[in-house]
């Protein structure tokens, strides 16, 4: 019988609120019940082992998951050494690696391009490890696409972090005092976190345009109420990406875009390439035109930034004008990222789970190419040229 191990993250915060780090865990209690439930039916038996403390930052107590039909928590100090299948959210420690059994299934969001330790290690143990950030775009696919469910919120965060930072209220508002027009706000990139970006700078009431080198991005920019900044260039890739850019295509949009962003009151930047780093896009002296007072937020900080003058994890001003790095800010809306993630975990899980054994077939759409290292070697080919070019 299949037993399902939910780690404690290892860069859960050291301290009490506030404190940086991981507050998300991998399965909420209503979540990992129903995984328990899809393992087996019977109440008695615990299939889905909880480490003491793993939902403590994301608000779910030891005692919400045992009150849970088989789940149990484990004694602080204890594991399951003997869990077939581990569940994480960011990359385990590698001392963790080394106290899995071997054949273990690790599956998480587990940074494959920047991980060679832990990859290495999952080779010697021979775990096959299953990257949550290679899930492919695929239409079957998408109740398990865990960077679109966490991407969702990151774009409802830096909207509302755009709204308190900037220097103008974001809807219209009539007062005795006069009127006051609305917030001009530009998001670049219509991804899911730029979608979600615009929603929300819609539904504050601010005055909404977006920026997208993909022209497919435009049918879905304008059902939300926002209008497309054309460049004249279409950069659409494979698998929902953008491909990079020519000098030409690039001089082009810089500057068209630099023209809106004179006029912003608030910019928000989500243009994000996973396992390589962020495409530059808003200049310096595209900030030193913009108006004083005005804000960016770049949700692409963790890959260095959309904007040249970004600080990963800082708050920094460039000629009156305020650029945030944002950091891993699913992690600041724990509950609902993590009830999410446990869904796309579950989703991802359960059709290979038969007879109370996880079953995974490596030929099929979603967990071959997801699938970073398996009987003691790295088989994701792409993961394995990065690591190598590195070396």
């Amino acid at each position: 019988m299949l037993t399902i191990r939910v780690v404690r993250e290892s860069r859960a915060p050291s301290a009490g609120p506030g404190a940086p780090g991981e507050r998300r865990v991998a399965l909420d209690p209503t979540t990992a019940g129903k995984l328990a439930r899809a393992v087996s039916a019977d109440a008695d038996q615990s299939i889905v082992m909880v480490d003491a403390g793993a939902g403590r930052f994301s608000h779910f107590a030891d005692a919400a998951y045992d009150d849970v039909s088989g789940v149990q928590v484990l004694e602080a100090g204890q594991h399951a050494e003997d869990a077939g299948l581990v569940l994480c959210v960011r990359p385990p420690e590698p001392e963790l690696i080394d106290s899995l059994a071997e054949g273990t299934v690790l599956v998480g969001l587990l940074s494959p391009f920047q991980s060679r330790e832990l990859l290495e290690r999952c080779k010697a143990r021979r775990i096959t490890a299953l990257a949550m950030e290679l899930v492919p775009r695929i239409s079957r696919a998408q109740s398990m696409d865990a960077l679109s469910s966490q991407a969702a919120a990151a774009g409802y965060h830096a909207a509302l972090t755009a709204a308190h930072e900037a220097s103008v209220f974001f809807p219209m508002l009539t007062t005795a005092a006069g009127t006051i027009r609305p917030a001009r706000v530009i998001v670049v990139g219509a991804g899911v976190a730029g979608l979600q970006a615009i929603a929300t700078a819609r539904r504050l009431g601010a005055q909404v345009w977006a920026y997208d080198i993909r022209a497919a991005a435009r049918e879905q920019v304008e059902s939300l109420g926002a209008r497309m900044i054309d460049t004249g260039v279409d950069a659409s890739g494979e698998g929902g990406y953008a491909r990079e850019l020519t000098d030409d295509e690039r001089a082009a949009q810089a500057e068209a875009l630099a023209k809106h962003l004179s006029t912003a009151h608030a910019v928000i930047t989500t243009a994000a390439i996973p396992g390589r780093p962020s495409p530059k896009i808003i200049t310096e002296d595209m900030v030193e035109r913009m108006q004083p007072g005005s804000v960016i937020v770049d949700l692409a900080a963790e890959g260095g930034g959309n904007c040249e003058l970004t600080r990963p994890g800082e708050t920094v001003e460039h000629n009156d004008v305020k650029i945030v790095g944002l950091l891993d800010i699913p992690s600041q809306l724990p509950v609902n990222t993590s009830e999410m993630y446990g869904k796309n975990l579950f989703n991802l899980l359960t059709p290979f789970i038969r007879d109370g054994e996880l079953v995974l077939d490596f030929d099929d759409a979603v967990i071959g190419p997801m699938c970073v290292t398996r009987d003691g070697d790295i088989v994701h080919e792409g993961v394995r040229k990065a690591l190598e070019d590195k070396a």
